[in-house]
């Protein structure tokens, strides 16, 4: 594994030792992010990827948006509007729902970012290069989707109903169906931003203030009360920026 992927675990380590009681609610999603992280830089060394360099780059890229909004939130700054929603979000939330927050504010508005961060726009314009991309982007879910039964175990059943107990192998689906469909809508939304970036960094700007009001509310649905994979296998996952005006 790469010095910079094993940089990035052991900072997301320090910041789960510096948690204070009342922030014990943010480990959840947290604690899956670091052990996701090494699951993606173990897929690296296996050989699961094209371009094994990039997809670390990714990884770490990926990840430093996240952490950087954590340390403002923790700061008692201000981080972008999803990550301020999903942070805030109440602590007597069932685990299962914080992680939910966190890889909704981090998919759907961080994703298209880091992706746009190490994929130049001169790199748009190959496309054997950009079909290599895409493939690396989507053997990500294999990565992911091999995590879901471990992560819903370490999470444990603690603060889970009944009926949450009964939904837990359609919850399970449902994850993997949301990990998928997302990267799919975050691929449309990446090739939108980089359409804004050739523009000019305004015009980049006003479309990504676009995808975070998006994002937010995305969020906000997933504050509602119910059961929220249900909700959103009907509503579907995701976010998707509109044509531009």
């Amino acid at each position: 594994m790469s010095q910079a992927v094993e940089s990035v675990v052991r900072t997301m380590q320090d910041r789960l030792d510096g948690l204070t009681p009342a922030q014990k609610h943010l480990a959840g999603f947290l604690g899956t992010y670091q052990r996701t992280t090494l699951a993606v830089g173990n897929a690296v060394d296996d050989g699961s990827f094209e371009d094994p360099e990039w997809v670390e780059r990714w990884d770490v890229v990926f990840a430093e948006l996240y952490l950087t909004a954590l340390d403002a939130h923790l700061a008692g700054e201000r981080p972008s509007r999803p990550w301020q929603l999903a942070f805030d979000a109440s602590p007597d939330l069932a685990a299962l729902r914080h992680v939910l927050l966190g890889i909704n504010a981090h998919v759907n508005y961080d994703l298209p970012q880091a992706l746009l961060t190490v994929i130049s726009d001169d790199d748009f314009t190959d496309s054997s290069l950009m079909a290599s991309r895409r493939r690396d982007h989507e053997r990500i879910d294999s990565v992911l989707a091999s995590r879901v039964a471990a992560e819903d175990v370490e999470l444990g059943m603690h603060g889970r109903t009944l009926t949450d107990r009964l939904l837990q192998p359609l919850n399970r689906l449902s994850s993997k169906r949301f990990l998928r469909e997302s990267r799919m809508k975050v691929w449309h939304n990446t090739v939108a931003l980089q359409a804004a970036r050739l523009d000019g960094l305004t015009a980049y700007a006003e479309r990504l203030a676009e995808l975070e009001v998006l994002s937010a509310a995305r969020i906000a649905d997933l504050l509602a009360p119910g059961q929220v994979l249900i909700r959103l296998a009907v509503a579907g996952f995701g976010v998707t920026l509109p044509p531009p005006a």
